[in-house]
């Protein structure tokens, strides 16, 4: 490719506009570059806030749940310290700490909720869990041996209308026995703590109480339902799972975070890749444009390439000079469209709240969605894939049009000139 190659092709990109066909094909090359920026912008936008979704779904949940747990298959794990010790000599284990899991009636007046009940050591939860870093009131050291005191999700609070200090009662499935008929079991605890996660799930469905309190509620004496695990890489969480269910009691399951939650992170790396290929096409729509509007330039630059060809000019220097024109428009829209993508991508957390504040609407319902704002982790791996594939994309527009201009015939395109 010569200089001259590129000048001429620099030069058509700079036709002039005005009436008639060359401000037409303009206007279709401006589109076609608008286009591109806009499909490339929105590619960053929507995988970086899948990336963001998807760490901060991560994190949240971990920061209540724990990287393994190993739980007794009848439900009273009697040798739990047992378990703890031989978990603890695998490398990657940083913690380990016992808990009770059970299910509960939570009642304050005329309100009710379900709630999934977890006695907890308060000692030992930091070891596992951060979820300590997250109370709104209260503490998890208020949670004393024989007290009875609960620490609630800012939810169930709301619901039960309770603040610290006031009662509620935790009514168990496991019933007592009594002349009148199975009668269930009823006790009376006093909030001690309120946390808020921001995961819907956790902030209305979970309820932690002292480990020996619940040993007594549900009736496990000195056995827990199992053993939680923190380790140094979470992504190392199934490869150690394996190695210690080969070393742990036949009657215990020992199962790591990503089988608990493995149908949220395949929802959000299905809704990706879909949300990917979505917006690739739209991208490949804004290109392909590309192609009518090298189509018009080529018809209406015949006599120049026809005087290009009688100066000497090969085919392959005629092809060029078209693949540059539209490959600079390519190249401009996917330009623009990254810088754009990636300020908005850094800037999401400012721009979705002013958009909120100022239509009156919420784009995630706390509710519905397990988090109620949007994140963004800006990968530069996506930003290279997506642009890599814009451009490829307008060169290959191109290829059809230049094929076109360099088979053009000097003789026929000048005979009515």
């Amino acid at each position: 490719m010569t200089p001259y190659e590129i000048l001429v092709g620099l030069r058509y990109t700079r036709a002039r506009r005005g009436a008639g066909r060359n401000g037409f094909v303009s206007f279709i090359a401006f589109v076609s570059m608008a286009g591109i920026a806009l499909g490339v912008a929105a590619l960053i936008v929507v995988l970086s806030v899948m990336n963001g979704f998807q760490d901060e779904l991560r994190n949240r949940i971990l920061s209540v749940a724990s990287h393994i747990e190993i739980r007794a298959l009848n439900g009273a794990m009697a040798d739990w310290q047992d378990v703890a010790r031989v978990a603890r000599q695998d490398a990657h284990v940083q913690g380990a700490a016992p808990f009770v899991f059970g299910q509960a009636m939570l009642s304050a007046g005329d309100a009710n909720r379900g709630a999934l009940v977890r006695g907890v050591d308060p000692a030992r939860e930091d070891e596992v869990a951060d979820i300590g870093r997250h109370m709104r009131a209260g503490s998890l050291a208020d949670l004393k041996p024989g007290g009875f005191g609960i620490v609630l999700g800012i939810e169930i609070a709301r619901a039960l209308r309770v603040r610290l200090g006031d009662s509620v009662l935790l009514i168990t499935p496991q019933g007592t026995v009594t002349p009148a008929g199975m009668l269930p079991r009823v006790k009376s605890f006093r909030v001690v703590g309120v946390f808020e996660i921001g995961m819907y799930e956790f902030d209305n469905g979970l309820a932690l109480i002292e480990l020996s309190d619940a040993q007594k509620l549900y009736r496990l004496d000195d056995a827990v339902s199992g053993v939680r695990l923190k380790l140094d890489d979470m992504f190392a969480a199934p490869a150690v799972a394996r190695d210690l269910a080969r070393v742990m009691p036949v009657d215990v399951e020992v199962r790591d975070w990503t089988m608990d939650h493995a149908n949220f992170f395949r929802a959000v790396a299905i809704e990706k890749r879909v949300m990917f290929i979505i917006l690739t096409l739209i991208v490949a729509v804004a290109a392909f444009n590309i192609v009518s509007a090298q189509v018009m330039v080529v018809t209406d630059k015949q006599a120049d390439i026809a005087i290009l060809r009688t100066l000497g000019a090969s085919p392959a220097s005629i092809l060029a000079i078209f693949v540059i024109q539209g490959g600079l428009v390519g190249f401009i829209g996917t330009l623009i469209g990254v810088v754009g993508g990636i300020a908005l991508a850094l800037n999401i957390d400012v721009v979705v709240p002013f958009i909120e504040r100022t239509f009156s609407i919420q784009f995630l319902d706390k509710s519905v969605y397990y988090i109620s704002e949007l994140p963004s982790d800006l990968q530069r791996g996506d930003i290279m894939l997506i642009a890599a594939i814009a451009l490829l994309l307008a060169l290959l527009a191109t290829l059809y049009p230049s094929w076109r201009a360099a088979r053009v015939n000097p003789a026929e395109a000048l005979r009515y000139e």
